[in-house]
C-alpha cells in the first residue's frame, strides 16, 4: 500500500479541510493527511506532499520527498523558502485558471479603454459630460509575460479586436499578436502599448523590472493592469509616475504587503483602482482534478510532470 500523501500548508485548519475534501472526492483512492496528522513513522515514509506555502520547517521533517506538487501557479514564495535542496517541484497548470485569467484581463482592459475610471470622477463631481470613445482596433494592448496566462489573454484581447504585442523571456509565436524579446523588445513593447498588462512570474530578473527608468519608455498617459506580483513595479516610481501625467491609472490586483496596509497611498490615489488579488481566484475543483491527474500518471509511470527550474524560479 502506497505511503499517505502529506498535505502541508500554512492555511486554517477550516480552509485546509475544504481542500482536502476536494483533493479526497477527487483520488478517493489515496490517504491525504495533513502534516499534524501524520504519525512520526508516516512522516519518515511520506514520499509526496501537495502544498499550499508551507513551513519550510514541515517539508525537511519530510526526509523521503521524492517530489511536491504547489496548488498554486505562482512558486516564487515556494522556490525562495525551500532553496535549491528542495525535492522536484510542480506547479500548478489548470487551463481553468488561464481562463479566469484572460476574462479578467480583458474586462479590466475594457474598464480602461471605455474611461471608466473618469465617469467614476465625474460621478464624483456630478459632472454631466461624454468622454471620446477609442475604438479597440486604434488601441494596442502590451503584454509583459506570454506564458500559459498570457498566451490565453492574448486570444482574447485578439478577438476582441484589440492590437496585441507580447514580451517573454524566450521566443514566442502566437497567431495575430506581435511577439518581442530582450531588452529592445522590451523597450518596444513599453514604447507602443497603450495599456501594459503584468503577468511575467516574480523571480530575480523580474523583480523591481518596472522602475522610474522603464515607466519613462511608456507612452505619455498609458495605463498598467498588474496581474503578476507587486514586487513587479516599484510602487513609489508608480506614485511618481501618476503625479507627472506618464501612467493615467493604474489596476493593481497584487502588491508586495497583502492585505495592503490601511495606510498604503494607493488605496486613496485617484489614478489607482485597488483590487483584493482577486483576478484569478483558484478552483478547488479543478486544481483538484489536475494534481489527481498528475498523481495518477506517477503512480502508474514513475514519471514527474514538468517541474520547476530552481534557477529560473518558475
Amino acid at each position: 500500500m502506497p505511503s499517505p500523501i502529506a498535505f502541508v500548508s500554512r492555511m486554517t485548519v477550516e480552509t485546509e479541510a475544504v481542500w482536502k475534501q476536494a483533493l479526497r472526492a477527487a483520488m478517493p483512492q489515496e490517504e491525504i493527511l495533513s502534516f499534524s496528522e501524520l504519525s512520526d513513522s508516516q512522516k519518515q515514509a511520506v514520499d509526496f506532499a501537495i502544498v499550499a506555502n508551507p513551513d519550510p520547517a514541515d517539508i525537511a521533517a519530510l526526509p523521503g520527498l521524492t517530489w511536491i506538487h504547489s496548488l498554486w501557479a505562482g512558486v516564487e514564495r515556494l522556490v525562495l523558502e525551500l532553496g535549491e535542496k528542495a525535492p522536484p517541484i510542480v506547479r500548478l497548470k489548470d487551463p481553468e485558471l488561464s481562463r479566469v485569467m484572460a476574462e479578467a484581463v480583458l474586462a479590466w482592459t475594457y474598464y480602461l479603454q471605455r474611461n471608466m475610471p473618469a465617469y467614476r470622477e465625474n460621478q464624483e463631481k456630478a459632472l454631466w459630460q461624454e468622454l471620446d470613445y477609442r475604438h479597440p482596433g486604434e488601441m494596442t494592448i502590451g503584454l509583459l509575460g506570454l506564458g500559459a496566462l498570457g498566451t490565453a489573454a492574448a486570444e482574447r484581447l485578439t478577438q476582441a479586436g484589440f492590437n496585441v504585442a507580447g514580451w517573454s523571456r524566450s521566443e514566442k509565436a502566437i497567431a495575430g499578436v506581435e511577439t518581442l524579446k530582450g531588452e529592445d523588445g522590451l523597450r518596444a513593447l513599453l514604447e507602443k502599448s497603450d495599456i501594459l498588462v503584468c503577468l511575467v512570474p516574480l523571480t530575480d530578473a523580474t523583480r523591481g523590472l518596472l522602475d522610474a527608468g522603464r515607466l519613462a519608455m511608456m507612452k505619455h498617459g498609458a495605463a498598467l493592469i498588474n496581474f503578476a506580483r507587486g514586487a513587479v513595479i516599484v510602487a513609489d516610481d508608480l506614485l511618481a509616475a501618476f503625479d507627472s501625467g506618464r501612467i493615467s491609472h493604474a489596476v493593481l490586483d497584487v502588491f508586495e504587503q497583502e492585505p495592503l496596509p490601511t495606510a498604503s497611498p494607493f488605496w486613496r490615489h485617484p489614478k489607482a483602482t485597488v483590487l483584493p488579488h482577486i483576478s484569478a481566484p483558484t478552483s478547488r475543483e479543478s486544481s483538484a482534478r489536475i494534481v489527481a491527474g498528475n498523481v495518477r500518471a506517477w503512480r502508474q509511470t514513475g514519471s514527474l510532470p514538468e517541474t520547476v527550474d530552481m534557477i529560473r524560479g518558475y
